[in-house]
């Protein structure tokens, strides 16, 4: 049995590395400073230290683990050749925490006075635990049934040792781990989906039962953030998935593009639209840019 294996990158774009290594290392940068910039702002000040503001930045953190986790060895490859690797996970933590957001949410539209009360700072910590551990529970399943196969090859076409395409490296019977993958999908984005549309479905609820418009627009602009990191979140995941078990006739250039994509547009747009939706984060930045040019 194969534990480690040879990354070859993008097959199809071998000649665009250097160049597609440059728009990644621009990633990086802008993912490391926009998500530090978001977790300084929000350990330095303590009028930032309010249950949103701590559940934003857990998703921070998140995004910065799983950054760090993809990048640094894609980049070594472009750069370096340095293509072998040994197979692993990645995490599931940054749609639990968007659920936990999703309630946040209900509660500052749906119960306002009593915000606070219930989402004290051991319930978002406790919040914070459960996302890690449904992260780990869910995946830690992965590399196991890994284990147990025989693997034909251990060169994969991907930048990474994503789950399917080490599975599709194997000369077993490959069901159990397809299965799997599927259920883990349905669990982080289904349910995760469902939880968040049903306490997006009270919001409205709330807010259709408000008096003045306003007031109806204060409450849909609390979600508005949240409703576009959505968005960007689950939709290129989706279409990543889906594409990779269905779309036979999609160029694997385009499947391993899309992989990666997924995984590191959230972390670089998260930090940019809550710094441009939440007036008070803007009030924040500029204020210590002000500060940094007098």
């Amino acid at each position: 049995i194969f534990t480690t294996f040879t990354l070859v990158g993008i097959p199809g774009l071998e000649s665009q590395h250097l160049w597609l290594s440059l728009s990644f290392f621009s990633m990086f940068l802008a993912i490391l400073i926009c998500n530090g910039a978001i977790l300084f702002l929000v350990a330095t000040d303590p009028t930032l230290h309010t249950p949103m503001y701590l559940l934003l930045a857990l998703l921070m953190v998140a995004d910065l683990i799983s950054t760090l986790a993809l990048l640094p060895k894609l980049l070594c490859l472009f750069w370096f050749n340095h293509r072998d690797i040994t197979s692993n996970a990645s995490s599931v933590v940054r749609s639990a925490l968007l659920v936990a957001m999703g309630f946040d949410r209900f509660v500052a539209v749906c119960e306002p006075l009593r915000y606070n009360t219930i989402l004290s700072h051991s319930l978002v910590g406790r919040l914070g635990l459960a996302a890690l551990a449904k992260g780990v529970i869910l995946i830690l399943p992965m590399p196991l049934l890994l284990q147990r196969l025989t693997f034909c090859h251990v060169v994969i076409p991907h930048t990474y040792c994503d789950h399917m395409a080490v599975v599709k490296m194997a000369c077993d019977h490959t069901r159990p781990n397809r299965i799997y993958g599927l259920f883990v999908i349905l669990i982080v984005v289904g349910l995760d989906m469902l939880l968040i549309g049903f306490s997006y479905g009270l919001i409205l609820q709330a807010v259709v039962h408000l008096n003045s418009r306003d007031a109806t627009c204060k409450a849909l602009s609390t979600c508005s953030a949240h409703l576009f990191v959505i968005l960007v979140t689950y939709v290129p995941a989706l279409f990543s998935s889906f594409t990779h078990r269905i779309g036979h006739n999609i160029p694997p250039h385009a499947h391993i593009l899309l992989a990666n994509l997924y995984l590191l547009l959230p972390s670089m747009l998260n930090p940019i639209i809550y710094g441009i939706k939440m007036k008070e984060m803007r009030d924040k930045v500029a204020k210590y840019l002000c500060r940094g040019t007098t």
